[in-house]
């Protein structure tokens, strides 16, 4: 009858705890890793603290300036639609004041992270579509404090949602230099793509609508690497203030709208859609 050496099922047990414990921390270790899958399950930052100081293009303005050439007057310019963006920060907006000054359409921000809603959203929405205006709703991504699909979420279940009704555009996604932070969000150019793209998978399988990217060229380079992933399926909403569009980011071969101000009358922010009214209206039909 062969004997048990003493203590030899025990040090397999310990040997066997040693190896997994050292793989679980491993895993652990490249779950936190920037860029990576499982990159913001550990590392998240914290909720934005001042949202209503963030819209579309306060990143764009400190960043890369406000100043730029003369703008071609509208009627000599073909094809080309006017509009404006607003947000918490324009407070209430003269709806009637814009469409009198040929304003046909316009995006109000929603929504940032999974934690901030725009207490303005009912007057500057619906007062947009009610003027008149064909108007669509944008969300500011914060990509390091929760994943594509919760912000995506959060935005279609509060004001990001789409209609074929004729008069609103498909949601928005905003991405520009962090204002909390690291430009970059702390991700690599890798993770920030696959973020967007986990974004843009679960809008549309929430609405049927490809989203609208509104991003600068600038940001594109350094941030994603100038990744053309997107150019076939998303439309861009480019900001940069003066006389032309500029470079595009890659991946586009035209631009659909272009914020070409943020000292505009009204309210600062305006924009030119590239087409024809009817153009504009079927974006919006999808």
């Amino acid at each position: 009858m062969p004997v048990l050496r003493s203590g030899s099922p025990h040090r397999s047990v310990r040997s066997r705890a040693s190896v997994a414990g050292t793989l679980l921390a491993t895993v652990s270790l490249l779950v936190g890793l920037p860029g990576t899958a499982g990159a913001a399950a550990g590392t998240r930052a914290p909720e934005p603290r001042h949202p209503e100081q963030d819209w579309a293009g306060s990143q764009i303005a400190k960043h890369e300036g406000t100043k730029g050439g003369v703008l071609p007057p509208l009627p000599s310019l073909t094809a080309s639609v006017e509009g404006v963006d607003v947000s918490s920060h324009n407070a209430n907006v003269a709806w009637s004041t814009l469409w009198g000054a040929g304003v046909k359409f316009a995006y109000v921000k929603a929504t940032e992270s999974t934690s901030y809603t725009n207490p303005y959203f009912a007057q500057q929405y619906n007062g947009s579509y009610n003027s008149g205006m064909i108007r669509g709703s944008y969300h500011f991504a914060t990509p390091d404090t929760s994943s594509g699909a919760a912000q995506a979420n959060y935005f279609v279940d509060h004001g990001g949602g789409w209609s074929k009704d004729g008069k609103t555009l498909p949601g928005a996604l905003d991405m520009e230099y962090n204002p909390y932070g690291a430009t970059c969000y702390g991700l690599s150019a890798a993770g920030l793509v696959n973020w967007m793209k986990d974004w843009f998978a679960t809008y549309k399988a929430r609405t049927g609508r490809d989203a609208v990217i509104y991003t600068s060229t600038s940001w594109w380079q350094q941030c994603t690497g100038n990744s053309g992933a997107f150019g076939a399926t998303n439309p861009l909403w480019v900001p940069r203030y003066g006389s032309s569009v500029g470079e595009l980011p890659a991946g586009w071969g035209f631009h659909t709208i272009w914020q070409y101000t943020s000292t505009g009358p009204t309210v600062g922010d305006h924009n030119r859609f590239n087409g024809a009214y009817d153009r504009l209206q079927a974006l919006a039909n999808g």
